[in-house]
């Protein structure tokens, strides 16, 4: 337990100064930074060699935090993250409150409740979402352990958890798209 606060402090600090953090998620290593802050999401896209037209996603800690970082949370949607059998990001209309650059053009936002430990004590104390985008060059494969994420990435960072996943599942997550007319698209399975 101590060593899982010292990481979430260590990360808080790089957060709150606009850095950028490798941590593990519930489903594969993430790059990660403040979902508020329009300069670190720029980086994030950056290191990842990506156009920032192609949205990336980002993890809340409950519910309560998804309220206030979309408009309008269609009612399936807390089936559906109560339902799933593995970590689901659902993309939804009207975000509010996060880097504009982190928007899609068609103003929608993928968000997951975090299900793994280390996220939601980490997303819960710095009280804000974080980006998560899996830790490869924009084109190249998801990396599914630590061991296979390219030398760039690693020092393209300014921290890297010291934490093994809990669950390796290495494994990026299913995408679902809800719209705010109840339209449900499966993107990812």
């Amino acid at each position: 337990m101590q060593n899982l606060n010292k990481e979430i402090n260590k990360c808080i600090e790089v957060l709150q100064n606009g850095g950028l953090i490798l941590y593990p998620t519930d489903t594969v290593w993430g790059i990660g930074c403040d979902a508020t802050n329009e300069a670190a999401v720029k980086k994030v896209y950056e290191l990842k060699q990506r156009e920032d037209s192609k949205a990336l996603i980002c993890l809340v800690a409950n519910d309560a935090m998804l309220e206030r970082t979309i408009e309008e949370v269609p009612e399936v949607a807390y089936d559906i993250i109560d339902l799933s059998t593995k970590p689901t990001t659902i993309i939804y209309d009207k975000p509010k409150g996060v880097a504009k650059n982190l928007v899609a053009k068609d103003n929608t936002l993928g968000v997951r409740v975090a299900s793994d430990k280390f996220c939601r004590y980490l997303i819960n104390k710095f009280k804000k979402p974080i980006v998560s985008t899996s830790s490869n060059i924009s084109g190249k494969p998801t990396p599914k352990s630590f061991d296979e994420i390219d030398a760039v990435i690693l020092k393209g960072v300014d921290y890297v958890v010291n934490l093994q996943p809990e669950q390796k599942s290495g494994v990026p997550s299913a995408i679902i798209k809800l719209s705010n007319d109840g339209t449900v698209k499966i993107i990812r399975q």
